[in-house]
């Protein structure tokens, strides 16, 4: 069995865990510290909840106005702005905006300023549902650059980032659901990312229309990074089936799956992951 630190924290109005296989004791604490203080400077950019973070400036944005963003957050927002294309406008970072203006704000990023123009309405960034799946990106990156591989970030549960396996495994175990989850994959460089409604209630909207999500049951995508499989997962809970299938067209690294009463079906031609 190899040998597995961990390191817990809360940001991000949850629990982050970094757990490194395969290194030293001391060195595995060191850099999964450093993962967790790269983590608290995502949030101080991300978080809406912070009064001096781009999220919260940008909220005070009046149309024709632009502001420079910081490097992480621009490149939230430019995975976001793509991930809203892809979803057919099912995950957005103003996913509340139809419930306070008559319609969906519009803004554009300037590559070559590091910016973001408002062009129209107020922009109520709530990065909530790809945040997280951004920060574990970067702490992976980060994680790699200390020479450390090996490794499953976890974001609440909800979020999983998994790097290299643990030597002599097929991955690392991951389960659809809770902990004892029947369903469950050896997980080696992917995301698993799920949403539902179960603790949170009718949380998730659907950007188009303002209204709570009709999808009762949860959800999971699977995808090379954690920032797409939390757009997407958030995404699964608004589209119609049909709906779901036109995204994942576009792209065959992702794979869907929707909770049954038995079980949760998978959808995409993403090959599964070998089961745990």
């Amino acid at each position: 069995m190899a040998d597995i630190y961990q390191l817990n924290h809360r940001a991000m109005a949850t629990y982050f865990e970094v757990r490194i296989a395969d290194e030293k004791p001391t060195y595995a604490a060191r850099a999964a510290q450093a993962a967790l203080d790269l983590l608290g400077k995502l949030e101080s950019h991300l978080s809406r909840f912070r009064p001096n973070s781009d999220m919260a400036q940008i909220a005070r944005l009046a149309p024709g106005e632009k502001m420079r963003l910081s490097e992480p957050a621009f490149a939230c927002l430019e995975i976001a702005k793509k991930m809203e294309l892809a979803t057919l406008g099912a995950f957005s970072p103003t996913a509340t905006a139809m419930q306070t203006q008559a319609s969906m704000p519009q803004w554009h990023l300037l590559p070559e300023e590091l910016a973001l123009q408002c062009e129209s309405g107020q922009l109520p960034f709530d990065l909530g549902a790809i945040g997280k799946g951004f920060a574990l990106d970067r702490m992976g990156e980060l994680l790699r650059s200390w020479g450390c591989p090996s490794y499953l970030l976890v974001a609440g549960g909800s979020s999983i980032l998994a790097g290299d396996p643990p030597k002599e495994t097929a991955g690392w175990s991951c389960g659809l659901g809770d902990d004892n989850a029947p369903q469950r994959f050896f997980l080696t460089h992917t995301s698993l990312s799920g949403s539902g409604l179960a603790v949170k209630g009718n949380h998730i909207l659907d950007p188009r229309t303002g209204q709570p999500a009709l999808r009762q049951n949860r959800a999971w995508a699977l995808a090379d990074t954690a920032a797409e499989s939390d757009a997407l997962s958030t995404a699964c809970m608004v589209l119609s089936e049909p709906e779901l299938e036109a995204v994942l067209a576009q792209d065959h690294s992702w794979l869907f799956f929707l909770e049954t009463d038995k079980a949760a079906w998978p959808i995409g031609r993403r090959p599964l992951p070998p089961q745990a």
